[in-house]
C-alpha cells in the first residue's frame, strides 16, 4: 500500500519552487535545500558592443539573482571597470572578487606570443538597494 501524503498550501509553493528552479534557499520538512547559484560570464569587447549593452545584459542576469561575472582583455579592462562601477552605485550588485592575470595572445598563425592583461570581476545581485533606474538612462 502507497502512503500519500498531504501538503499545505505554503508547503505545495515550496515544493513547485523546488521543482521549477524558481528559488535559492527553500525549507522542506525542516530540512534545507539549497540550490546552487549560477555565475553568467559576460566577454567584454571594447570594440564590437557599445557598453550598455553588456550593462543592460548584467542587469538582466542580476535581476534573476544569477551572479555575474565580466571578463576582458587589454583595451576592454576599463569598460568592465566602468560597468561594474556603475551596477555598484546604483545599488544593483555588489562585488564578490577580482582576478587579475595575464595570457599569451597570438598574433596571426605563426606570430609570436606577446602577453595580454586579463581582468576578471565577479558581481553578485545587492540585498537592498534602488534598482528601479533603467542603465540606459545614464
Amino acid at each position: 500500500m502507497e502512503a500519500i501524503a498531504v501538503l499545505t498550501a505554503g508547503e505545495m509553493k515550496e515544493a513547485i519552487a523546488v521543482l521549477t528552479g524558481a528559488t535559492k534557499n527553500v525549507k522542506i520538512n525542516g530540512g534545507e535545500i539549497e540550490k546552487e547559484k549560477k555565475i553568467y560570464r559576460i566577454q567584454v569587447s571594447k570594440t564590437k558592443k557599445p557598453l550598455f549593452f553588456y550593462l543592460n545584459i548584467a542587469k538582466k542576469h542580476l535581476k534573476l539573482d544569477n551572479d555575474v561575472e565580466l571578463c576582458a582583455l587589454g583595451t576592454a579592462i576599463p569598460t568592465i571597470i566602468l560597468i561594474s562601477e556603475i551596477l555598484k552605485r546604483n545599488g544593483w550588485a555588489i562585488e564578490k572578487s577580482v582576478e587579475a592575470s595575464t595570457v599569451d595572445a597570438k598574433e596571426g598563425k605563426e606570430g609570436r606570443g606577446a602577453p595580454k592583461a586579463k581582468l576578471g570581476i565577479v558581481l553578485g545581485k545587492a540585498k537592498s538597494g534602488d534598482q528601479s533606474t533603467d542603465a540606459s538612462s545614464e
